[in-house]
């Protein structure tokens, strides 16, 4: 009898520390959410404002009505991020936001409501404003893309594997205002390679071989431009002596 009274005790006691909880978790939920509430990690170069002032959201705003699907869609693009995520937490109370920054490879120029604007090019071919970048390093970059257009960022993309793999020294990529593409490559001078994005990989594979072969027979100072709009037809132009 005596342990039947002390297991009801016990539920009871456990029930109304089990109400107690969720009360309180519901109270918490329905705090509202402050700048000071935001918690950023992974980046030392964005604030609570940024992450206020980049979002559709209305700070202060209830935890329970964050979206957090949406303000991290909204960050990433704002902000021009790599990756972002949101976390509603109730002990610390507030938001947990997380963030990957772009790292820039290459200075970059778009054309947005006929006016100019600078920044920066990562290695996925993504436009970064130039408040959104850390400084460091940026006096290492030496390449320069003119043109930019998101429907160009993977044939950028291309272009920056093929840097790598092949060793090529590009310093500048250039989209015409209608996507005609050029490079200009240290040795090589000015390359055209025209309209059509779909043959980028054989274009740069034949830029690669060109570039061996004429390292070997000095012959690169001679070059005025190459044509490789049809890069089964390459034109190869030189200076006249």
């Amino acid at each position: 009898m005596k342990n039947q009274k002390v297991i009801k005790n016990r539920s009871i006691i456990f029930l109304i520390s089990f109400l107690f909880l969720i009360s309180l978790l519901s109270i918490k939920t329905l705090k509202k959410v402050h700048t000071q509430d935001i918690r950023i990690s992974g980046s030392e170069l964005f604030s609570q404002n940024d992450v206020v002032k980049n979002s559709s959201l209305n700070f202060p705003i209830r935890l329970i009505f964050v979206e957090t699907n949406l303000l991290e869609k909204e960050l990433k693009q704002n902000l021009s991020l790599k990756n972002v995520s949101v976390n509603r937490e109730l002990f610390p109370f507030g938001l947990k936001v997380y963030i990957n920054s772009r790292i820039p490879i290459a200075y970059g120029e778009r054309i947005l409501n006929d006016e100019k604007i600078l920044g920066f090019i990562d290695k996925d071919g993504i436009f970064i404003n130039k408040q959104n970048v850390d400084k460091k390093n940026l006096n290492k970059l030496t390449i320069k893309v003119f043109g930019w257009k998101e429907k160009f960022k993977n044939i950028l993309s291309e272009i920056f594997i093929a840097i790598e793999d092949y060793e090529l020294e590009i310093v500048k990529i250039t989209f015409s205002s209608d996507g005609f593409l050029t490079l200009e490559e240290k040795d090589l001078k000015t390359i055209f390679l025209g309209f059509k994005p779909n043959l980028i990989n054989y274009q740069l594979q034949i830029i690669n071989n060109l570039k061996n072969e004429f390292k070997k027979n000095s012959f690169s100072k001679k070059l005025d431009n190459i044509d490789l709009t049809n890069p089964d037809k390459p034109k190869i132009k030189v200076f006249k002596p």
